[in-house]
């Protein structure tokens, strides 16, 4: 017993922070578990944040992760779907928790910079894409890889992946694919991409800087400094050579059974060996994906791209709530990630099965309005 104590009392909390030069340095520290969010975790650092925002004496904070594997592989999916099999209702809550963190990091009005080095999928990507500063590494794998387990790309993803052209962003929301970090920097998800090692010694550049009295732009200028490398040389893309592939097939007036033909008759045709393995990739997502989340997926990121951040967090809770109440988050989570036999039974189970009121059901609202657990997000600006 006094071991076991022991080592409890000795155990690491799972978010970390101290300041360094007024800079706070919040860290992620599951590295176990690839720094996964847990609900503790969420709400620990939604009261970090408002620290930050509130205490003169920090002027920036940056986010990074422990370990060397990953910055944060996203929200902790199995512990939500042991609450959905013994009918908890708190699942629902994390969503709102964490869609709340993710707004306050994207409105902060200090500069935030994100270390995605290493794997950053999901809720990862909610925390790091609300960052001004985006550090990418050649170890960092990005990914909203969402359909693939019967959900939604969440976390704001309807709005920060709409950075990109509408037919990149259904290509990247829709299959799941996973990123370099050259590619995040290709495709304007990432701000600087440079060695991981170079993160190493951040720290002691940033004690060189100046952070008092300083504006928050020019306070980000200096931040910038602390972070790109003297001789920094951008990596290879190797993405960038498929860009018009993907164009033409992820064109935003196509649905999904329009897409998929597409890409089963290019098949169908003689190609170099690397064409011929991109258009098998995006295939084999895009049919063995929920059909149902790949309809609702591709209409709420082209919706996302003409509403607001908090128009959007409002639509993917309701979008959530119900791929978890009633659709195919469960198979997804029991066939991927629990049983791990990789055969989901999704329902329905194929495309051409999926009926249009379907998708339109998924992307009503299950709230009144002013009843929406996010209805307040974004108002109190509105009105500034």
């Amino acid at each position: 017993m006094s071991a076991v104590l022991n080592e409890e009392s000795v155990r690491e909390p799972d978010v970390l922070f101290r300041v360094v030069n007024r800079v706070a340095i919040v860290t992620l520290n599951r590295p176990a578990a690839l720094n996964a969010l847990s609900h503790e975790m969420v709400r620990e650092l939604a009261v970090l944040i408002e620290r930050c925002r509130t205490d003169s004496e920090i002027a920036a904070i940056v986010l990074r992760g422990a370990g060397a594997k990953g910055f944060c592989a996203g929200g902790d999916v199995r512990a939500l779907y042991g609450m959905r099999q013994r009918n908890e209702k708190g699942w629902q809550q994390f969503f709102i928790d964490e869609y709340r963190l993710d707004y306050a990091l994207h409105t902060f009005p200090k500069p935030v910079v994100a270390l995605l080095d290493g794997i950053t999928m999901g809720g990862g990507m909610g925390l790091g894409q609300a960052a001004r500063l985006r550090i990418v590494t050649e170890r960092t794998k990005i990914a909203m890889p969402e359909t693939r387990i019967g959900f939604l790309p969440d976390v704001g993803a309807t709005r920060f992946l709409s950075v990109m052209p509408a037919e990149i962003e259904l290509y990247v929301g829709l299959t799941g694919v996973t990123l370099t970090g050259a590619e995040a920097l290709r495709f304007q998800l990432a701000d600087l991409c440079v060695p991981s090692e170079w993160l190493d010694t951040f720290e002691e550049r940033l004690l060189r800087i100046a952070t008092a009295d300083v504006a928050a732009d020019d306070l980000l200028r200096a931040l910038r400094t602390v972070f790109e490398p003297p001789c920094n040389i951008v990596p290879h893309a190797g993405l960038g050579a498929f860009t018009q592939l993907i164009l033409r097939h992820f064109d935003r007036r196509s649905g999904i059974e329009r897409i998929v033909a597409t890409l089963r008759q290019d098949l169908e045709r003689e190609h170099p060996r690397e064409v011929r393995q991109w258009l098998q990739a995006t295939y084999d997502a895009l049919t063995s994906h929920s059909p149902t989340m790949l309809y609702v997926t591709r209409d709420a990121l082209l919706r996302g791209r003409q509403m607001t951040l908090a128009e959007c967090f409002r639509m993917e809770l309701g979008i959530v709530t119900r791929a978890i109440e009633e659709g195919d988050f469960s198979e997804g989570v029991r066939a991927h990630l629990v049983d791990k036999d990789r055969k989901p039974r999704w329902a329905p189970a194929t495309l051409a099965e999926v009926r249009p009121e379907r998708v339109r059901h998924f992307l009503s609202s299950p709230w009144r309005s002013q009843a929406h657990p996010l209805a307040d997000l974004g108002v109190e600006q509105a009105l500034v």
